[in-house]
């Protein structure tokens, strides 16, 4: 489809009403009711959703080093697919995404691939070793404008080594992103400690793994007065701890993935890997909690946590295989089902976790911006009528490992536009 002129015909904006949107170049220059523009690509959208593109703070797109998993240009097709026109890539990569070279290299890559703007997230300590930090400033000053920073895989569990990235990170407005899992805690961990683990005899992830560091974290971004973001939260306990922080008025911000909205330890029964997530599947107590969260807003935002493996790394006994899910290309299906046909959210709600608020902690110009004149022609349109089966053989994402096989989930992406030029369009990848 061409960047010329497109015409996005009869779409539901932000679920506030139907209405027709111009695109002109890389920018929205209309929107109202009976537009025309002659020689104009049009869009019927009767019936479509039409959203900011979304946003993801936390995605894994392998590259560089285990390029068998993802790349950037299959991530960045997969996320396109889903309705992103930006993702955060985290930085343990191989080599560690902890220098200036390495983050540029990954930026570089992502506008290679055309299909969505890659945002690199720096690593918080040399080599994801927690011992000294890495060049936080370098990073920032590079091409890739690093803002975001963050071990995740690894919890910066050394209070002094958090402290001092927050004091650093607050001289430009950075934010560090914090896997919260209290390393002493979770030994030989491989899922959720409760009644599923004790029952199935798999060593127990407790609550307060995460909540523990939560706690310190909150209290170390007051005492700076520095930027927090908790990575993935996921249980009932660190929803309260934010809540009270955000109450204090403390810059703290927290994501929550679509799978931990959905999914509980009860999976684990069936010793399938697939489940197998760090962190790890909760309690339906949990999950239920997180919803409320998200809909009142103490969790900010849903992020991916984008966790591509081979097949060999899943197809195995469950003490041996990996920990994460893909999920770019469901993510949306997943909060629609959850948050969206449940009347806790509503699409509007949707553009604001999706889209506003992680660009807005990723300080991301040009992404989570209104549907308006002037603005950057960055959208999705969804069809929320659609019912279908996961089926991963369709994705775009070089590896499979998700946990929505055949499950039917609502909602489709039918177009994604980055700066007005198309990179999905009729469900299918430009």
């Amino acid at each position: 489809m061409s960047t010329a002129k497109t015409l996005i015909r009869g779409a539901d904006v932000l679920g506030g009403g139907a209405r027709d949107v111009l695109i002109d170049g890389g920018t929205i220059a209309e929107v109202g009711t009976g537009l025309d523009a002659a020689g104009a690509t049009v869009v019927d959208a009767a019936g479509l959703v039409l959203l900011p593109g979304l946003v993801d703070l936390h995605t894994h797109l392998r590259e560089p080093g285990r390029e068998d998993s993802e790349t950037v240009l299959t991530g960045t097709r997969a996320a396109a697919s889903g309705g992103f026109t930006a993702v955060h890539a985290m930085a343990n990569t191989f080599p560690v995404a902890d220098t200036a070279g390495v983050v540029e290299q990954v930026w570089r890559l992502g506008r290679e691939s055309g299909y969505c703007d890659v945002q690199p997230v720096g690593a918080v300590t040399v080599g994801l070793a927690g011992q000294q930090l890495a060049e936080l400033g370098a990073m920032h000053d590079s091409a890739a404008g690093v803002t975001v920073f963050s071990d995740d895989g690894k919890c910066v569990d050394d209070a002094v080594i958090m402290r001092r990235a927050l004091e650093y990170v607050k001289a430009f407005d950075g934010v560090i992103a914090q896997h919260a899992q209290e390393p002493r805690l979770t030994e030989g961990a491989e899922m959720n400690e409760g009644v599923v683990s004790a029952e199935l005899g798999l060593g127990g992830w407790p609550a307060v793994a995460e909540e523990s560091i939560v706690s310190r974290d909150v209290l170390l971004a007051a005492h700076v007065g520095s930027r927090v973001h908790v990575c993935h939260l996921s249980t009932a306990g660190s929803v309260e701890i934010v809540r009270w922080a955000k109450a204090k008025g403390w810059n703290v911000t927290a994501e929550v993935t679509p799978h931990h909205l959905l999914l509980t330890d009860e999976l684990v029964r069936s010793y399938d890997p697939v489940y197998k997530v760090n962190p790890p599947l909760r309690t339906e107590a949990d999950v239920l909690a997180l919803r409320d969260a998200l809909a009142d807003g103490t969790i900010d935002c849903v992020a991916t946590d984008h966790a591509p493996h081979p097949h060999e790394d899943k197809d195995c006994e469950w003490g041996a295989a990996a920990m994460g899910m893909v999920g770019l290309e469901t993510a949306l299906s997943v909060v629609q089902h959850t948050m969206v046909d449940t009347g806790l959210l509503t699409w509007a709600d949707v553009a604001d976790r999706m889209s506003f608020r992680p660009a807005r902690i990723g300080r991301l110009a040009g992404h989570g911006r209104p549907v308006s004149p002037g603005e950057p022609a960055n959208l999705t349109l969804v069809d929320p009528a659609y019912r279908g089966e996961v089926d991963p053989a369709g994705f775009a994402s070089r590896s499979r490992n998700t946990p929505y096989r055949g499950r039917e989930l609502p909602g489709r992406v039918t177009h994604t536009f980055l700066r007005g030029r198309a990179t999905v369009t009729d469900g299918k990848l430009a």
